[in-house]
């Protein structure tokens, strides 16, 4: 899934870590660790959600509407002075149709994996959200995705190719369907890191140029 290092590394990727973080209270290198594991699960639910004709065409529909990117033209504006309630609610709205009942496993899951509480945890969920899938409604105009076997490449093209995306999608799924058991999450996020082994606090301090 290089396309979500990508992510987390660009300029946009920086500015949401540091505009969380600051949401949140907690340090860069906490919030980026956090989204590091989180975007792998929330792409793979999506994924998931979309293998169903049903799951595909309501994200398909969220894509081309209210998601279509518009978020990311202005992401400054977003955190400065805190995120604003609606893209809370709507973060909300999203965790709940994704994750459904494992979203405090998952949250429960990623706090005792980064030190972080869950209440923060919580909070960067809900703002990753709208801002993962908005960078998925940018991506799918840009490829001129349709249908449903569309939006399933698409979110396969960022899981990694062949193999690799395979088990880890099948990672993620047995991570959502066990009891959140959170050792499972330091392969999803190695692997999405490119099987980064040395601990994603050192890949993200690269990130950072630290």
């Amino acid at each position: 899934m290089s396309g979500l290092l990508d992510l987390l590394g660009s300029p946009m990727g920086k500015q949401l870590i540091s505009g969380v973080a600051s949401q949140t209270g907690n340090s860069t290198d906490q919030t980026g660790s956090v989204l590091s594991m989180a975007l792998p699960i929330l792409m793979g639910a999506m994924k998931k959600n979309a293998a169903s004709p049903e799951g595909a065409q309501g994200l398909m529909s969220a894509l081309s509407g209210k998601h279509d990117g518009g978020i990311l033209d202005n992401l400054g504006g977003l955190f400065s002075g805190g995120v604003d309630q609606s893209v809370m609610d709507d973060g909300a709205g999203i965790l709940g149709h994704v994750l459904g009942g494992k979203q405090a496993t998952v949250e429960n899951a990623l706090s005792q994996k980064s030190g972080m509480d869950a209440g923060s945890v919580a909070t960067i969920l809900k703002v990753a959200a709208p801002i993962l899938l908005g960078f998925l409604g940018k991506q799918s105009k840009e490829q001129n995705v349709s249908d449903s076997n569309g939006i399933g490449n698409l979110l396969g093209s960022f899981m990694g190719g062949g193999d690799s995306g395979n088990q880890q999608q099948s990672l993620i799924e047995s991570f959502l369907d066990s009891d959140g058991d959170g050792s499972i999450l330091d392969d999803v996020a190695s692997m999405a890191l490119g099987g980064n082994k040395g601990g994603i606090g050192g890949l993200l301090g690269g990130l950072f140029g630290k």
